[in-house]
């Protein structure tokens, strides 16, 4: 009685999702001039989803993954702006995909939920507010309009955002794989929600209500203390990653749909893009001599490998708060929403360290 209270307080619960006939043309693509794998992707993605020369945005920035603030104004914001403004497509675009290798994370000061750090992403999904004149702090997170509008369409003016994806994978051929299976995105298969009995109770009811927002012939729920592992014929997952304290392997060894997406509660699982060691595994935080780009957790690129066409991640602490809400983001999913505003639904602050790698216009189909 309890979950189904919790459910039904849901904005939109069990409501039918709307579709948005998004297409090429509501896209704004931006290639980093400086870093050829960019290039290379951006064309590879401009070619297979027919994105007119216009929505291109080539702009000079470091292949660096973390940037400071003056620099992310000077070498991304701004310049994305400009192509913008001067393609006449501020309005058009509803969508910002950032090829891979473009700046990924802003460093600041400050700590906790004050912190001046932030994903690229989350920040470049206020730029349609500020090129309309809205003042967004650096510091903290700012609550996102469209979290929970399950039932509603997105579209602007309504919700004075962008929504920001990347194509990012440990190397190119991942990445073009990444797009070839977005494109090819089906609706069926088993979303796989793995509940750790011993985690944050508030994480395990978002779970929980996912699973049950979801065809229970579509679903595989799991809160033994196990961790799953080898499942088959996955279209989404969510999980603890590696804060569910009995996963101790890297990968899953699922075998992944096309336009499947992976979920998990984990503070810096998109720390870094960068391919870890072959031999890396996940560690604890105790075990300071053998951490993977600063933490032990799990890894959202590694989805990306191992099959999965869409990953959440976080580049910084987010709080669980602050994570990704399964029980908006698969559901929506499943119901037709493309990637981008399931993603974006489930988001409950911008200006904070969520990024999603995947294609935004990658769509189930109604199931």
């Amino acid at each position: 009685m309890l979950l189904l209270l919790i459910l039904a307080t849901l904005p939109g619960f069990l409501a039918a999702q709307p579709q948005t006939d998004a297409g090429p043309s509501q896209l704004l693509l931006v290639v980093n001039r400086d870093d050829p794998p960019s290039a290379e992707i951006g064309e590879y993605y401009r070619v297979k989803r027919v994105i007119p020369q216009r929505n291109i945005c080539r702009i000079n920035a470091s292949s660096d993954e973390q940037i400071g603030w003056s620099f992310y104004e000077e070498h991304v914001e701004n310049p994305i702006a400009r192509c913008l403004r001067e393609s006449g497509l501020q309005e058009t675009v509803l969508y910002i995909v950032l090829a891979m290798d473009a700046p990924l994370k802003v460093g600041g000061g400050g700590s906790g939920l004050a912190t001046e750090k932030a994903s690229v992403d989350s920040e470049l999904a206020w730029l349609y507010a500020k090129l309309h004149g809205r003042t967004i702090p650096r510091a903290g997170g700012l609550a996102n309009p469209f979290f929970g509008r399950r039932d509603e369409p997105f579209r602007h003016p309504s919700f004075p955002i962008y929504l920001v994806t990347r194509l990012a994978a440990y190397d190119l051929p991942a990445a073009k794989a990444m797009v070839d299976r977005s494109l090819a995105a089906h609706n069926r298969g088993k979303f796989v929600i793995d509940i750790s009995p011993g985690s944050d109770s508030q994480g395990n009811a978002w779970l929980r209500n996912a699973a049950v927002l979801l065809p229970p012939a579509r679903v595989v729920l799991d809160d033994s203390p196990a961790v799953l592992y080898g499942q088959r014929d996955v279209i989404g997952y969510a999980a603890w990653g590696s804060n569910d304290g009995a996963r101790h392997g890297r990968f899953l060894n699922f075998q992944w749909l096309p336009g499947a997406i992976a979920t998990e509660f984990v503070s810096t699982n998109a720390r870094t893009l960068k391919p870890a060691p072959a031999a890396w595994n996940l560690t604890t935080w105790e075990d300071r001599w053998h951490w993977f780009g600063g933490s032990p957790q799990s890894l959202t690129t590694d989805y990306i490998r191992e099959g999965a066409a869409a990953a959440t991640g976080n580049v910084f602490e987010p709080f669980l708060i602050g994570c990704a809400r399964p029980d908006y983001l698969l559901p929506a999913y499943f119901e037709g929403r493309n990637l981008a505003e399931s993603y974006y639904l489930s988001i409950p602050f911008l200006s904070w360290q969520g990024v999603l790698l995947g294609d935004p216009l990658s769509s189930l189909g109604r199931p």
